[in-house]
């Protein structure tokens, strides 16, 4: 133990020596972790928080679109060709056809110019029906949401989202008001509470109405049952699977197409979920390897800085020779040396990891509501990545110093 702390004190010393040389050594394994740490760490919390948003989207949510080859010049909007209708929406709200199924929601929606008595402001308008309240798992904030009777009636009557609430209104109750969509004139009968922003949308910029109103008064469509997505919630997480099943054979027969030539899209949040998290894996891993190449850039400035003490202290190395020191203790000298360089390195890039972390976070919660959170497993892993690299990096130049014969170390100038 003794033996081993005297060695400590020695390399601490010789370190303390050539401080500018170590300091610049630390630097690079220093950065190399930081940027190591940061990039797991900003991977994490993107998949993280496209996790919790495609989740915001409603509760075991299955979504039908149409193909993308369905939709004239590759694009989707109000009064393109669209092979879905409200009669599909109908179908499989049919517990006979899809008993797994809890509820269903046929929209259709585009951007429109909002007028109010204060100002104008341009959103999106979703027309829909009832329950779509509960199938994107939204709730009302003041006021009601469109009922049935709305739809079957062909009701000019509007909910907005909290964004668009205090856009056109300011700081007035929008209950009861009007405001003009287009050239139509809307009675306001609630607003949503916030669901708040996120990186794919602004769920609180919003205003829903009918989709028989959306249909007979803002679409271009042709067709007056055609629907550009249908939103389904499945009874429970159990049961999404055969949710989907029910889903994908009752349209593919409905419409009288097989697997390969469906004119739909069906979807759910687990794909949806899974596919980005294979995106911000990949990219994670892309920008990882990246930042590693600091790291290893570090371990080169390591074993150079113990390459040029090696050669330093050659006559060091043979007068502790002399005085009966083995190669052994020559070699752990100096590989504590490069140990502590690493050790030293990763503390402070650890430090200057969760440093530059929370002032991401404070910078990207306001813009995107997305926090940095960095695991301590991946502080630690960081740790003794660090280590390892002090180490292996230390490897050539203590083995070199051990080698040394004392007589010819004395005698070299």
């Amino acid at each position: 133990m003794t033996s081993l702390v005297e060695t400590v004190r020695t390399a601490v010393e010789a370190l303390n020596a050539r401080r500018m040389r170590s300091v610049l050594t630390v630097l690079g394994i220093l950065i190399g972790i930081a940027a190591v740490m940061l990039t797991v760490g900003l991977g994490q919390s993107a998949q993280n928080s496209i996790t919790s948003q495609i989740n915001s989207l409603g509760s075991n949510l299955l979504i039908v679109t149409p193909a993308a080859n369905q939709s004239s010049g590759g694009f989707r909007g109000a009064g393109q060709a669209t092979t879905l209708t409200t009669q599909d929406a109908q179908m499989l709200a049919d517990s006979s056809v899809a008993p797994d199924i809890e509820a269903v929601a046929p929209t259709l929606s585009s951007s429109q110019s909002l007028k109010s008595s204060l100002t104008t402001w341009t959103s999106t308008v979703t027309g829909t029906t009832p329950a779509w309240l509960q199938v994107r798992a939204r709730t009302i904030g003041t006021g009601r949401f469109i009922t049935q009777d709305d739809v079957d009636s062909r009701a000019a009557v509007a909910v907005l989202g909290s964004d668009t609430a205090a856009q056109l209104f300011d700081t007035q109750d929008p209950v009861g008001q009007s405001i003009t969509v287009g050239s139509q004139t809307f009675t306001i009968v609630g607003e949503l509470a916030s669901a708040g922003s996120s990186m794919m949308s602004n769920d609180d910029d919003m205003v829903v109405i009918p989709s028989t109103t959306f249909a007979a008064r803002l679409s271009n469509s042709g067709n007056a049952d055609s629907v550009q997505s249908i939103y389904l919630e499945a009874a429970s997480q159990d049961v999404l699977s055969a949710a989907y099943q029910e889903i994908n054979t009752a349209l593919l027969t409905s419409h009288n197409v097989t697997a390969d030539n469906a004119d739909f899209t069906l979807s759910t949040q687990a794909a949806l979920v899974d596919t980005m998290s294979s995106i911000t894996g990949i990219l994670t891993a892309v920008l990882g390897g990246i930042a590693a190449i600091s790291l290893l850039v570090g371990g080169i400035g390591v074993m150079n800085i113990m390459l040029v003490s090696v050669s330093e202290r050659v006559r060091e190395i043979g007068l502790r020779k002399a005085l009966g020191a083995t190669p052994a203790v020559i070699r752990r000298q100096f590989l504590v040396e490069a140990a502590i360089l690493g050790m030293l390195g990763g503390a402070l890039g650890i430090g200057l990891g969760y440093g530059i972390a929370a002032i991401l976070t404070a910078l990207l919660a306001s813009s995107l509501g997305m926090a940095i959170t960095l695991s301590p497993v991946v502080a630690l892993g960081a740790l003794a990545v660090s280590l390892a690299i002090g180490l292996v990096a230390g490897v050539y130049p203590a083995g070199r110093a051990a080698k040394l014969a004392p007589i010819d170390a004395l005698r070299s100038e």
